[in-house]
């Protein structure tokens, strides 16, 4: 599918003890994972230390892999007010550099992923990370559920935005053939 990359998503459930992160690549109705993974970030204690590695991180992965999209899991309203501060300073620290960076971004609530995923957006993480496995031939289970989580966020992306392939509009046959000559099969 590599030829045919027509989009590249880079999905983060963002975190300041682990982020999990992944890239997706996309051509019309098919989807191939390239990378699922995380970033440590236990060792450190300065909470700021925390935003600049995930920053550093974050260019790290645009670099290497070229996104052009970022789907980032939003921070779902829980009892403890600091927690859920310290989630929104790292997701806003990844769309910083995703904007930077002249990426678009989208964010998706963690029970619109589910239901993308499962069908069912009360589904639990292990369930959601069971049917990536076998969605993508997923045989290194990954050790953290939040890799699971980015390329959850990644395919929501991929299933409820309308990717659009060419702003092209052909009002007949012979226009559209003549503009995309190696679609046609001969």
């Amino acid at each position: 599918m590599t030829e045919e990359i027509k989009h590249r998503i880079l999905g983060i459930d963002p975190g300041t003890s682990v982020m999990g992160y992944a890239i997706l690549d996309t051509c019309l109705n098919k989807s191939e994972v390239q990378v699922v993974s995380v970033i440590q970030m236990k060792k450190l204690s300065d909470q700021y230390a925390k935003l600049k590695y995930i920053y550093e991180k974050t260019n790290a992965l645009i670099t290497e892999y070229q996104p052009d999209t970022l789907a980032i899991e939003a921070p779902f309203y829980g009892k403890n007010v600091q927690s859920m501060l310290k989630l929104g300073r790292a997701q806003g620290v990844v769309i910083a550099a995703c904007l930077h960076a002249g990426m678009e971004v989208y964010e998706y609530s963690p029970r619109k992923i589910k239901q993308s995923i499962t069908g069912n957006g009360n589904a639990s993480k292990e369930q959601v990370a069971a049917m990536l496995a076998r969605m993508y031939n997923l045989t290194d289970a990954a050790p953290y559920l939040d890799a699971t989580d980015s390329l959850a966020a990644a395919v929501c992306h991929f299933y409820q935005h309308k990717i659009t392939f060419g702003t092209q509009k052909f009002t007949d046959w012979k226009s559209f053939i003549a503009n995309n000559e190696k679609r046609v099969i001969k």
